[in-house]
């Protein structure tokens, strides 16, 4: 009776994506008279789900609060992974302040293992097995995965479960699997993946779920200002009355 049907309600205004070119327009336009602070809470406010400039996006932020997301070591990890300098990240992990030595041999052994695939992919088994033999295993962890690993020598289809992707795809598979990564490392060392849009799904659920009479479509939402329904949004005119007929069988 004058209320939302769920196939009219519209995405929150959090899914909203903005073109990159309006946001660079608004900063770099020399007769945007708006404090930067404002610009910046602005953005701060979007979801920043735009792949191509998120990048940019999060170098600006940082630099205009003078607060930096990673440490230059983590910063420097990413790059390795997503690089697949397997050696070298290696190394970086071991730069960054980690008390706990079960995040690091964990670390380690997908960083090897990933090694360890690479190899293979290149047809090189003898310095596979190296990797296998000199750097996995004396991690002491995971001696299942290791016993599949060493499967992947003797018959390289048992590889398949563990998606050796194309050159082509290298990129998104490292990204993928610095994703994996992260998950292992706690949020103060490196923050999780989209953590500022689930920040910011998570306020306007709280408001949404906070407003006794909400009547409104989630678009209408927004962190500028505080959302409350009134009473006067609550349907009270007819605007469709359904009449059902009941014919009586013979």
């Amino acid at each position: 009776m004058g209320g939302l049907d769920d196939s009219e309600c519209e995405p929150p205004l959090k899914h909203v994506k903005v073109p990159s070119r309006d946001l660079k327009k608004l900063l770099d336009d020399s007769s945007h008279t708006e404090p930067l602070s404002v610009s910046l809470g602005d953005l701060m406010a979007r979801p920043l789900s735009f792949q191509g400039d998120r990048e940019w996006i999060g170098a600006l932020l940082e630099e205009e609060s003078g607060i930096w997301l990673h440490s230059s070591a983590v910063n420097l990890f990413m790059q390795q992974v997503l690089d697949g300098k397997w050696d070298a990240s290696l190394a970086t992990l071991h730069d960054i302040d980690l008390s706990d030595e079960t995040i690091v041999k964990s670390a380690s052994f997908l960083i090897l293992e990933q090694k360890f695939l690479d190899l293979l992919k290149e047809g090189k088994v003898m310095a596979a097995l190296g990797t296998l033999r000199n750097e996995i295993m004396p991690l002491s962890i995971n001696v299942g995965r290791v016993h599949d690993l060493a499967a992947c020598i003797i018959s390289l289809p048992h590889c398949v479960v563990f998606e050796l992707s194309s050159q082509n795809n290298a990129t998104n598979s490292r990204s993928r699997f610095l994703e994996k990564l992260q998950i292992l490392f706690p949020a103060a060392v490196m923050v999780p993946e989209r953590r500022l849009e689930h920040l910011v799904e998570q306020a306007l659920d709280v408001q949404r779920d906070g407003c006794v009479f909400h009547n409104t479509l989630d678009s209408e939402l927004s962190l500028y200002s505080d959302h409350q329904c009134g009473r006067n949004q609550i349907p009270s005119q007819t605007l469709q009355v359904r009449y059902v007929i009941l014919v009586q069988g013979s």
